[in-house]
């Protein structure tokens, strides 16, 4: 790669840096204002910052008025393919327009009002965006909950948010079984007003009140044929009314876009915490347009009339900024797939969406890429199909590996492009800007720092480390346009959560380090570091070496308790399909790995093979539950989990032992 693609790379990012009111006011043309802003960043209320404090928008007019008056009405805006149930149905611009106008007016027939909150609870179809894209359009904020999260979760998320209407479905789709909605979300609410006639279940993290207190007014149902549940079956339960989505739809009448400020929230978001009330992450409407317009042509290389696929989920921040928001904002044609990338109905199921849809841009995890790896490690489904239209496979979520990168890279035509970024950033922090210059590929790193965020390495006392050496992952303040501004719950928990263990910083929770070349290394979560007498090791590098192994599909590396070393690192891994390999030559063949790549200072034997690792429905491996199962402490199951039955097939392989 040329010096002078590296080079407007670094002018670019130095011009972020250096003036970044001038950078993302310049953005902000990529989007269209009814009032544009002539400030970029309010820094009034520091650390807690601002941007475009005087502008107006719309963010659903962005996503699809403009590009009907721009002449692209007729153009596909949403391809939805269903695995599940073999349907599948396309969207233009207009149509899109008319659909989310039409519920737009749903909502306002039933009293939801600018800045009101409406929870979304719905599975991966059409009226999921829809929704979204309806609550942006008349300034409600919208808080989406995974579909199928279990009552006592779902009723903290509304307990937080205080949602006037709920929309959701009759239930979801997994492979062999189906989810239904809507006892969850009767569970849920009984468990807010304590209706002890449908749920025992209430928890410390749940304050009941009286029934008049309950925020909720409607819920709206989505009736689908393969999940039973109407919402004539429920209407009155709980004190509340249950309406079906087609009568309301009858009713209701398209509504114009409402102004809202820049600094107005487009939408809160749940981390998914495991203890206490999840932190709800706060997006405002002004500066996510800005950023997500600004990184689908800079960091994607997609422009309008482009196709892009993200196969995730909108329950997800990945959802919500790139199979809904981004696509849109950028003109382009969004892919929203209900299905999984292998068993709906086999392995070539990614492969065969790109060449249906002639897909440019395909944005995955790497566990899903992993899970490909498994079942099909020849890729022999890959040769069935025509994917000559991918232009970047884009990988998030989990940590990517450097012999998955290398399988899936050599195997394609197109580059394989690591990046990293978190809920609370709402897109990358650092990546491979492939519509400034692509950079040269660094196995292992998800390349450089994206313009605006200013990152360092600091150890434990806030002191930046040298070149090379790991440490605590932090972002300068201010974070740029697009990253939360503060949590639904209050500055106060913001400040506290992540910017008072290091004062100037947002802390990211993220360890790792920084190369010669400034590229970006993260090992993991500060807390999956661990102690080996005294020697701290991170559990990515463990995982590095052991990934190495011709045999293993995943690993997961977490520390154990030792009495004699404190910690002791123990891995869990699966093997490739049809891979056969005696448990002990596998345990030797490990260990020699790990001790040549990483050293003796590790320690490392203990290695379990398991059908499958405990993962959350986003693919993200719970390595804190599995450490608390093998040192025999008491867990909670995390209600992201895809399926607690690896939990207890986890514990049966340690007993075993």
């Amino acid at each position: 790669m040329a010096d002078t693609d590296v080079r407007r790379h670094a002018d670019e990012y130095r011009r972020s840096i250096e003036s970044p009111d001038e950078f993302w006011l310049e953005a902000a043309a990529l989007v269209d204002w009814r009032h544009a802003p002539e400030r970029g960043l309010d820094d009034g209320a520091a650390p807690i910052y601002r941007w475009f404090p005087d502008g107006i928008l719309n963010v659903s007019e962005n996503a699809l008025d403009r590009w009907v008056a721009a002449g692209r009405g007729d153009q596909v805006a949403l391809a939805y393919d269903s695995a599940m149930t073999g349907s599948k149905r396309t969207f233009t611009y207009s149509e899109l327009l008319h659909e989310v106008a039409l519920f737009a007016g749903v909502l306002r027939n039933n009293g939801v009002e600018k800045g009101d909150r409406v929870a979304i609870y719905l599975p991966m179809t059409p009226e999921a965006v829809i929704a979204m894209l309806a609550c942006a359009r008349i300034g409600a904020v919208h808080s989406v909950v995974f579909g199928g999260f279990a009552a006592n979760e779902l009723a903290v998320r509304i307990q937080d948010s205080r949602p006037r209407v709920i929309v959701t479905s009759s239930g979801g789709l997994e492979p062999g079984r189906s989810v239904e909605y809507l006892p969850i979300i009767e569970k849920a609410l009984a468990m807010i007003i304590g209706d002890r006639s449908v749920t025992d279940a209430v928890t410390q993290s749940i304050r009941v009140v009286s029934a008049d207190e309950l925020s909720v007014e409607t819920v709206i149902v989505r009736s689908r044929e393969a999940v039973p549940g109407t919402a004539a079956e429920f209407d009155g339960r709980v004190g509340v009314r249950w309406a079906d989505w087609d009568e309301e739809l009858a009713k209701a009448e398209a509504v114009e876009p409402v102004a809202v400020e820049a600094t107005d929230p487009l939408y809160v978001l749940y981390t998914s915490g495991t203890t206490g009330t999840p932190k709800g992450v706060v997006r405002d409407s002004g500066g996510y347009a800005v950023a997500l317009a600004w990184s689908m042509k800079n960091i994607y290389n997609v422009d309008a009339g482009d196709v892009m696929w993200t196969a995730s989920d909108v329950g997800w921040v990945v959802g919500h900024s790139y199979i809904v928001y981004g696509p849109l904002l950028a003109g382009a044609t969004t892919v929203l797939y209900e299905g999984k990338p292998i068993g709906t109905p086999d392995a070539g199921a990614f492969w065969r969406i790109v060449e249906e849809y002639d897909v440019k841009v395909l944005f995955s995890a790497p566990t899903a890429v992993r899970a490909i790896r498994r079942v099909d490690p020849d890729l022999i489904e890959l040769a069935r199909y025509d994917t000559s239209t991918l232009d970047a496979i884009f990988l998030a979520g989990e940590r990517l590996d450097t012999e998955t990168y290398h399988w899936m890279d050599k195997a394609l035509h197109c580059p394989v492009i690591d990046h990293w970024w978190q809920t609370e950033t709402g897109w990358a922090i650092v990546a491979n800007p492939r519509g400034i210059e692509p950079l040269p590929v660094k196995p292992g790193s998800p390349s450089l720092p994206v313009p605006g965020y200013r990152l360092a390495v600091v150890d434990g006392k806030g002191r930046q480390v040298e070149t090379g050496v790991e440490g605590n992952i932090v972002l300068g303040l201010p974070l740029p346009p697009g990253s939360l501004p503060t949590l639904w719950s209050g500055d106060e928990r913001y400040v506290s959560s992540y910017l008072t263990a290091f004062p100037g910083y947002y802390a990211t929770g993220d360890s790792g380090y920084v190369d010669d070349d400034g590229y970006v290394y993260v090992m993991g979560r500060t807390d999956d570091v661990i102690n080996v007498a005294g020697h701290r090791l991170s559990t990515g590098t463990l995982e590095e070496a052991i990934n190495h192994h011709p045999a293993i599909a995943e690993v997961a590396v977490i520390g154990i308790h030792d009495e004699l070393k404190g910690q002791r690192a123990a891995g869990f891994v699966t093997l490739k399909h049809g891979a056969s390999i005696d448990h002990d030559v596998l345990v030797k063949e490990l260990v020699a790995l790990v001790r040549e790549t990483v050293g003796p200072v590790a320690a490392f034997r203990d290695v379990t093979v398991l059908e499958r690792l405990p993962k959350t429905r986003s693919g993200k491996i719970l390595r804190k539950t599995m450490r608390q199962i093998a040192d025999g402490e008491t867990y909670k199951v995390p209600a992201t989990i895809e399926d607690p039955t690896v939990l207890e097939a986890l514990k049966a392989a340690l007993a075993a032992q």
